[in-house]
């Protein structure tokens, strides 16, 4: 028994490691690479060498289709769509888990937003930039026009 414990005790401790600290580009590029995994081969999209965006991705929707429930959905969002994207909004309302190509693409859009909210949160500093240069414009026209902005 003493030899299982020696052999858990560095895996437990490289474990541990692993989830105090996060990965540098290399080591994920490194990992994946002990994997059979070579990002330049795989993504034929992008120059050799070029950055690659990694996500883990649970692989299944029912922890996002259950948080998707917990709250209201009254807000509409109009969009215009393919017809190859609108055929497969249609396919998973067909498999029964959604009502309608809405709550489809209410839950599909929430996951991709999810994945791309790092590259969101780069351009924060900046939306609110343009919203305080916004408002300063709006306050210097109402200067000149001698009212506030009416309403739109």
């Amino acid at each position: 028994m003493d030899k299982e414990k020696k052999k858990e005790e560095p895996k437990k401790e490289k474990a541990e490691a692993a989830s105090q600290k996060p990965f540098s580009w290399s080591a994920i590029q490194e990992k994946l690479r002990e994997k059979g995994i070579d990002l330049d081969e795989l993504c034929c999209d992008r120059p050799p060498g070029s950055p690659a965006k990694v996500i883990c991705i649970a692989p299944g929707l029912e922890e996002s289709y259950m948080e998707m429930g917990k709250s209201p959905r009254g807000l509409v969002v109009m969009i215009r769509t393919d017809e190859e994207t609108s055929r497969t909004l249609d396919d998973w309302v067909e498999t029964g888990y959604f009502k309608s190509r809405s709550e489809a693409a209410a839950l599909f859009l929430r996951e991709g937003l999810k994945m791309r909210g790092d590259e969101l949160a780069k351009l924060k500093e900046a939306l609110a930039e343009v919203k305080a240069a916004k408002e300063k414009l709006h306050e210097k026209a109402g200067q000149v026009f001698g009212r506030k902005k009416p309403d739109a």
